[in-house]
């Protein structure tokens, strides 16, 4: 067999083949960006007509035309027929086929996790929220999330084959572009991405959860045409998510957000990060249990039914429902707690001047009772004609927001396009 007859006769690989593998310079590597292009249009802007992709993505009507076939011979893109039109032949309207491939997001907490399955057009199809998990810095909890995002793809209503990549959102610094927590399972040479990857047999990308959580919030939850918000994710720590002009912010080295260790506090109490005078040491889920827990073995009462020996147990969500049933000790300190947030966010307004702030996170769920003590310190601590467009509200997709947001995450990223296009 000739070298020419081969070339002919091998498989050529799909779209999504090429976006997974190493794509080599020239003419291959230009189109697979410009089957990228098109895909993000669709998936971000809907449904157009080839004179519409030809003058936003500056192409000719026959190099549409031929990348849309493509598309379409691959099952990611349809023809949705005939549109109205101001006079002539009416023309023929492409979009996604929103069943032709899916994102998996998983957002890992300190006791539980969330997963989702989204399609194309950003619809959840199948979740799972608070599975039980005990997130530790071991092999066997880095075993045991595995075995969890394995088992909730067997029981998927999808193929794995249309899988086409997983967000897993962690706590703390991750090199997302490379695929590393800093924070946990940091106990191997190879990235963390790759090693999940090797587990599931689907392409993995790593994110930190505030990150995501406020990516998922942009896109499709409380924000409405505000460009630079700052997303606070209120749980056992603090994390931020940083929206500049529409784009999520990371900083030189990825690691921006880390709204929960800045200098605050004159105090003697050691961080997780190992730091004196965090913002979390006194103003966070961590500090809330620890106050908690002061207050009641001083003789304070709750409402939470604690029995012997269980105090060491005790959670975060445990003293959540307690002040959603009017536990007055936890209604009090959740109130202080938001008084030291709000003076930690009016360094945020003082500095950013953001259009919004969003509250997330497992605290925010108790509304009025963090939020009336956060606004009030934001008065008192922040300029008033910096704070005065500044506008506050409360997550709209609460638990949602990570999963929904680390699978627009794998979605962008994989179908963003590479550097050089045109080298």
């Amino acid at each position: 067999m000739t070298e020419a007859l081969a070339k002919k006769t091998k498989k050529a690989k799909t779209f999504i083949e090429e976006i997974n593998s190493d794509i080599p310079p020239g003419v291959a590597f230009k189109n697979v960006n410009l089957k990228k292009k098109v895909i993000s249009y669709f998936a971000n802007i809907g449904n157009a007509t080839i004179a519409e992709l030809g003058k936003e993505l500056n192409l000719s009507v026959p190099k549409i035309t031929s990348i849309l076939n493509d598309l379409i011979s691959e099952g990611l893109v349809q023809d949705h027929g005939k549109v109205d039109s101001t006079g002539g032949r009416k023309p023929n309207v492409y979009g996604l086929v929103p069943d032709s491939g899916f994102f998996l997001g998983i957002d890992v907490k300190t006791h539980h996790i969330n997963i989702g399955l989204t399609d194309f057009q950003k619809n959840l199809i199948s979740n799972i929220n608070n599975y039980p998990y005990r997130l530790s810095n071991s092999e066997e909890s880095l075993e045991e999330l595995c075995a969890i995002i394995t088992k909730f793809i067997e029981e998927l209503p999808v193929p794995k084959s249309k899988i086409l990549g997983i967000g897993i959102n962690l706590y703390g610094r991750i090199n997302y572009a490379k695929g590393y927590n800093y924070n946990v399972f940091h106990f191997n040479d190879d990235p963390l991405s790759k090693i999940i990857e090797e587990h599931v047999g689907i392409k993995v990308f790593l994110e930190n959860d505030s990150r995501a959580m406020a990516y998922g919030e942009f896109c499709s939850g409380v924000v409405e045409k505000e460009k630079d918000v700052l997303f606070l994710n209120l749980d056992y720590g603090i994390g931020m998510g940083v929206m500049i002009n529409n784009q999520l912010y990371y900083g030189k080295s990825g690691y921006s957000g880390e709204f929960g260790h800045i200098p605050v506090f004159q105090n003697e109490i050691i961080c997780k990060c190992g730091k004196k005078g965090c913002l979390e040491t006194e103003a966070s889920g961590w500090a809330l249990i620890k106050m908690f827990k002061e207050r009641l073995q001083a003789g304070a009462s709750t409402l939470i039914d604690l029995k012997d020996g269980e105090l060491e147990d005790l959670k975060l969500d445990d003293i959540i429902a307690a002040a959603q049933n009017d536990d007055v000790l936890a209604i009090e300190l959740i109130a202080k707690v938001g008084k030291k947030i709000g003076k930690g966010i009016a360094l945020l307004i003082n500095i950013f001047n953001p259009e919004l702030i969003i509250l997330g996170g497992s605290l925010s769920s108790t509304e009025d009772y963090i939020l009336l003590p956060i606004k009030s310190a934001i008065n008192k601590y922040s300029l008033s004609l910096v704070n005065n467009d500044t506008q506050i509200r409360i997550s709209a997709l609460g638990e949602q927001a990570g999963v929904i947001g680390a699978c627009l995450l794998v979605r962008q990223k994989m179908f963003a396009l590479e550097h050089n296009i045109y080298v």
